[in-house]
């Protein structure tokens, strides 16, 4: 009977998170879908908009969502294939060519928009992150999004130019790896480098042995646990020292 009850009491003691919840908000004239994920407790809560790889929204980045929002954020994963989903990079290639770059950027600022519109959401501790894809469209928001609060970049594509660079007002986490074929070693620096010189507030990380897409464990010849250990490391201590003070 004491084991029974002591079982009980653990299992009572265990933090307890909210399902998944899907959403429906306005982008433009259209309808749009997501997913939300909200801790257990008393909010408000800081806020992200998670931003999926090129595949679209799959169980991989609904993971990263649920993660995250286990560290006591509200995120919204969305979906900028309208319900595609790829499992092939051909088909991947194929959707990511198809969504124009105007609805793309209009569906980020209808998230962030979104999530400041929620009752239990800080709308000065908003953020963005994204992988591959994604963590070009995470820098995007930052350009788009003069009161984000934050931006973590997975190996997305970055703009290095100094007039661009001058609208971000939030802090940045860049994440890469050292032999990506797609973004160079000298672009990320060159990025940080101007933001610094810029006065904006970044952080960037290189892996020297890690290739693109890293942090996926579904990329079974690039995968890397432990540079994908203190990345997440570095995002959790990043959001937490941004969103939560």
């Amino acid at each position: 009977m004491k084991s029974i009850l002591l079982s009980l009491a653990l299992l009572t003691a265990l933090p307890v998170f909210a399902a998944p919840k899907n959403v429906s908000y306005k982008s433009g004239d259209e309808t749009v879908n997501g997913i939300l994920y909200i801790p257990e407790g008393n909010g408000p809560f800081p806020a992200i908009v998670v931003i999926h790889e090129w595949w679209g929204l799959n169980d991989w980045v609904k993971e990263q969502a649920s993660k995250l929002s286990d560290q006591g954020y509200i995120t919204l994963a969305i979906d900028l294939y309208r319900g595609k989903v790829a499992t092939t990079p051909e088909e991947a290639h194929e959707i990511m060519r198809g969504v124009p770059e105007d609805r793309a950027k209009r569906d980020l600022h209808a998230a962030v928009e979104f999530l400041a519109a929620q009752s239990n959401v800080k709308k000065d501790r908003i953020a963005s992150i994204g992988w591959c894809m994604g963590g070009g469209y995470s820098l995007d928001v930052a350009l788009q999004e003069p009161t984000l609060r934050a931006a973590v970049i997975n190996y997305g594509r970055l703009a290095t130019d100094t007039e661009s660079l001058k609208a971000i007002n939030a802090s940045v986490l860049g994440i890469f790896g050292g032999q990506d074929k797609g973004i160079s070693v000298d672009d990320v620096q060159k990025f940080a480098k101007t933001l610094k010189q810029l006065g904006k507030k970044v952080d960037v990380t290189v892996y020297p042995d890690a290739g693109h897409a890293f942090e996926n464990p579904n990329n079974k010849t690039g995968y890397r646990a432990e540079d994908t250990a203190d990345a997440w490391k570095r995002t959790v201590n990043f959001f937490a020292s941004t969103l939560k003070q």
